[in-house]
């Protein structure tokens, strides 16, 4: 059964992952980013791929992502996906899943005024056209992320039945130590699982998931979701700026303005507003 990690774009989902995979899938806690692998992306080409589907072909790839959990499901153990999709026709003919297939949702949620100027690093676009694509909504094909609110709004469908959580990056950055437990003791519910913290292990991850020590590991090796600037060829590092990444500091008034407008129910509601 899957345990969704969700989320809109450069919201913190890598670094949970990363989180997550040294605690889960390491003897030690110390994190490297092989271990990221464990916690695969979905939708992936690849997946779909293999299961004989031409990813060109939007509707046969929505219609097989039930398909797709399933085979994923297989292995009888608790899966991890990550996804930036928002939880579209949930339990209807073509739907992102369902309960057959998942078990919970970890969402991650970031103020959208953070988000802009990062996604449009990443993305290589001004953020004045980053927000016009935070709030008219996207999608490549194969996951379709829609506009910022409705990303965040959809899946709290899982709340209705006691199997969200909702994690604020600002939090996680402020308190990891507690903010990290509070996954680990949601996972083990979801589970019905016995939970034991291993003190060793947790306090490792705590230590080697540190934006400062993500940031020197890219420089270092390389990151496996690192893009390139489209006009000049040159790397954008993933792991930009973090926590540095102030709009106060660095959003035009204007972006900030359309963003507030645009997402003032949701910005209300997690206090970024």
């Amino acid at each position: 059964m899957i345990v969704w990690l969700a989320s809109y774009p450069k919201s913190g989902n890598t670094l949970i992952r990363l989180m997550l995979s040294s605690y889960f899938f390491s003897n030690d806690g110390i994190c490297n980013f092989n271990l990221v692998k464990n916690i695969k992306q979905f939708p992936h080409g690849g997946l779909f791929l293999k299961m004989g589907i031409d990813i060109k072909d939007q509707n046969e790839v929505i219609k097989n992502y039930i398909k797709a959990q399933e085979i994923i499901n297989k292995t009888g153990s608790v899966q991890f996906l990550k996804t930036h999709s928002h939880l579209f026709n949930f339990n209807q003919k073509y739907s992102f899943t369902n309960f057959e297939n998942s078990i919970g949702v970890i969402y991650i949620v970031r103020d959208p005024r953070n988000v802009v100027t990062s996604f449009s690093k990443y993305l290589d676009l001004s953020v004045d056209e980053t927000s016009n694509f935070m709030i008219k909504g996207s999608g490549d094909g194969l996951s379709w992320t829609s506009n910022w609110s409705n990303n965040f709004q959809s899946w709290k469908l899982f709340k209705d039945y006691k199997k969200y959580l909702l994690i604020k990056y600002e939090n996680l950055i402020e308190k990891p130590e507690e903010v990290f437990l509070d996954i680990l003791e949601f996972i083990h519910k979801l589970t019905n699982s016995n939970f034991t913290l291993q003190k060793e292990k947790f306090d490792n991850v705590i230590k080697t998931t540190t934006f400062e020590k993500m940031q020197s590991l890219e420089k270092k090796e390389g990151f496996i979701e690192t893009s390139t600037h489209h006009k000049e060829g040159k790397t954008i590092p993933f792991f930009n700026l973090g926590p540095k990444n102030d709009w106060r500091k660095l959003l035009d008034k204007k972006v900030k303005f359309k963003l507030e407008e645009a997402f003032e129910k949701e910005m209300k509601e997690l206090g970024y507003i």
